[in-house]
């Protein structure tokens, strides 16, 4: 409030009849190499952006449509991140301006699926993460193009399957991700072509079993993880072509069994099988100790049965020595009596 008989000053008498136009959210910077915004208040993707730009991450905005020119006039670019924005859908011909793409990030949108010719002029990229949309199917189209990607993660979708021979044109790719779906089972041609591969990370779907030649298209995989599945039973053989795998989790499945991979000198298996309800007979028990100067198994791992052994540790029972298993003349263990 302003004393009676008082005049207010020019300058501040402007600013109180001139409103304040809003701050633009993330300005452009001419001849920029790399633009970001996080601006929530974000709703239509930049335009503007210089020439020079080779990488762009508008991501935790408000977005929910990109123009099909949306990156036109960006013939460097070679990453665009767009995670946790409100896209559900993406035109056709909106990767065609950046032919020099190796990096594409659509974590966490809407998306239930995406134009059979998104990527048909993406043959540089390497990296694609789809995580966290509502993708319902995997498209060949898509991979078609894809020969040298490397990391590919399409976790946390609703996919129910994995059609044969998708993957087989991604020749270079060494990381994929089909984590938290709901995968019930998997073709046996389902891995065919990745003969690079080095990751597959399977947790969190509904496997209920596995083919016995799954693996066979990938000898060169490492990292395997399975946990939080409903697999009952390994076919046996499963794990025979993976001479290289150095991590295997089977954890909160419903395993009574274990068939372990084949281990040539190196490191040692890195092996979490709690969660389970093992079925602590001699065989099991004979494995493990054998595997035992080879092996790193996750402690707090129980016997579900028989009786006589029901809550205790497996790895200390395997480990124990003298666990009343007579080797028959094959030097194999014979059940308990």
């Amino acid at each position: 409030m302003v004393p009676p008989g008082q005049i207010l000053p020019p300058l501040l008498l402007l600013l109180l009849v001139v409103p304040c136009s809003p701050a633009t959210p993330c300005p452009l910077q001419p001849n920029a190499t790399r633009f970001v915004c996080t601006e929530p208040t974000l709703r239509t993707f930049p335009g503007g952006l210089p020439p020079t730009t080779l990488a762009v991450s508008v991501e935790f905005t408000s977005v929910t449509t990109l123009a099909p020119d949306a990156l036109a006039g960006l013939p460097e670019l070679q990453e665009l991140h767009l995670a946790s924005n409100l896209l559900a859908a993406l035109p056709e011909e909106l990767l065609w301006p950046v032919p020099a793409l190796r990096v594409l990030d659509l974590t966490d949108n809407a998306l239930a699926e995406l134009p059979a010719g998104l990527f048909q002029r993406s043959e540089l990229l390497q990296h694609l993460v789809l995580r966290g949309n509502r993708l319902r199917a995997l498209q060949p189209a898509w991979f078609g193009r894809l020969a040298r990607l490397r990391w590919l993660d399409v976790g946390a979708n609703a996919l129910a399957e994995v059609p044969p021979e998708v993957f087989r044109p991604l020749v270079s790719l060494h990381s994929l991700d089909l984590s938290h779906n709901r995968l019930e089972s998997l073709d046996a041609g389902a891995l065919a072509g990745l003969r690079e591969l080095e990751r597959l990370d399977l947790e969190g779907n509904r496997l209920r079993t596995l083919p016995p030649d799954a693996f066979a298209p990938v000898p060169a995989l490492r990292l395997l993880f399975l946990q939080g599945n409903e697999l009952q039973a390994l076919p046996a053989g499963l794990f025979a072509p993976l001479s290289h795998l150095h991590v295997l989790d089977l954890a909160h499945n419903r395993l009574r069994a274990l068939e372990l991979p084949p281990r040539p000198p190196g490191p040692p298996l890195s092996l979490d099988i709690s969660g389970n309800p093992w079925a602590c007979e001699c065989p099991l028990l004979e494995l493990l100790r054998r595997a035992a100067p080879q092996l790193v198994a996750a402690r707090g791992t129980l016997c579900a049965s028989p009786p006589h052994r029901r809550g205790q540790e497996v790895a200390t029972l395997s480990q124990a020595g003298d666990m009343g298993c007579q080797p028959d003349e094959d030097g194999q263990s014979l059940p308990d009596p």
